[in-house]
């Protein structure tokens, strides 16, 4: 999937909105280089963002399992990669297929240890440029904030090696509607990208999981 294709299916998400529902979600394996992957290999889709983005609450919100994705008060918990098998099912066929979600560890957590950082560092990079079933990045920014220069040095890194990245907006429901349209012009601008879009999601509310799982769907039928 390019980041064309991203574009394309996030524009087209309310004819297809409802398309798919996540009946499953399990834990498979945690892995910090490539011989610890799962053994059946499915397509992925890839989940990262700063230590405090929200990323847990976002899984556990988009497949409706509480605590699959342990949501800590303590940010930077995440150290290794972490695997789902998730099944979703066709609503108009009844069809299942599976996928992988990977969650990666949080970036930018100045507590964290350097030699931690570093460590993750390697075996994300290994992960992205290695894996042969990547499908696409979600990036989480948190939507009330600037982007720190961590969340536009993994930006430019992603696009520089040419893997596709759907920026997600996390913490939308912290801000009024008003200041959505606001914030997310400044995290464009701030990104450089003038066309990209940016997808605003609550996880309490479950804002914006419609049109995520219209990009997952457009993904598993390519």
């Amino acid at each position: 999937m390019t980041q064309t294709d991203i574009q394309n299916n996030n524009a087209n998400k309310i004819k297809a909105q409802d398309k798919i529902n996540i009946i499953r979600a399990k834990y498979i394996a945690s892995a910090v280089k490539k011989a610890q992957y799962p053994e059946e290999r499915l397509k992925e889709i890839a989940f990262i963002g700063r230590s405090n983005v929200g990323k847990s609450s976002l899984i556990n919100s988009l497949t409706r399992v509480h605590n699959l994705a342990r949501v800590s008060g303590q940010p930077g918990k995440t150290q290794t990669i972490n695997f789902y098998e998730l099944t979703a099912r066709f609503n108009e066929t009844g069809e299942d297929k599976l996928f992988h979600l990977v969650d990666l560890p949080g970036y930018g957590y100045a507590k964290t240890a350097q030699t931690n950082r570093k460590q993750w560092a390697k075996f994300i990079e290994e992960y992205f440029l290695h894996s042969e079933h990547l499908q696409f990045v979600c990036q989480l920014i948190d939507i009330r904030h600037e982007p720190m220069k961590s969340d536009k040095e993994m930006f430019d890194w992603l696009i520089k090696n040419n893997i596709p990245v759907l920026i997600i907006a996390t913490k939308a429901d912290k801000i009024s509607r008003g200041a959505v349209n606001k914030q997310i012009a400044q995290i464009r601008k701030s990104l450089g990208v003038k066309e990209i879009d940016i997808l605003p999601y609550s996880s309490p509310k479950k804002q914006g999981r419609a049109e995520l799982l219209n990009v997952i769907y457009e993904m598993l039928v390519d």
